[in-house]
């Protein structure tokens, strides 16, 4: 079945923060506590999670999800489809469809796709998926 491994990319998000908070932040890296503001909002970002730890993982179990890098590969497909079977997909992190797999094949043998965080796929995978995707 597809390969699962933590990944090293990252995806751009674009967040608003006011001009006072704003401040702050320019201060504590002024201040030499952080090289720039994106040093200092990943930290802020990694503590949150560690203290929300004990709930993620809860979370994780109790949706049964994936965690990392989830590959789908047309290898694997046309052995579930081989078999009558279809598979659903729960991950957080990152989906990745192998770029020669068709949208039939993907429609024949997906029966749903979870993804918090980022998919990477065909448009035209994304197009046939797209009554599946949640």
């Amino acid at each position: 079945m597809p390969k699962k491994e933590r990944s090293a990319e990252t995806e751009k998000i674009t967040i608003n923060l006011g001009p006072v908070d704003l401040g702050r932040i320019d201060l504590l890296v002024q201040e030499g506590f952080f090289s720039n503001r994106t040093d200092f909002i990943r930290t802020a970002i990694r503590t949150q999670l560690a203290t929300q730890a004990n709930e993620i993982e809860r979370s994780i179990e109790r949706h049964r999800l994936e965690l990392g890098l989830h590959d789908v590969l047309r290898a694997d497909l046309e052995a579930l489809r081989d078999r009558g079977e279809v598979l659903h997909i729960r991950v957080i992190g990152l989906a990745r469809f192998a770029p020669d797999i068709d949208a039939d094949l993907a429609r024949q043998t997906i029966a749903s796709l979870t993804v918090l965080g980022a998919l990477q796929a065909s448009p035209a995978i994304k197009s046939a998926l797209a009554d599946r995707i949640t």
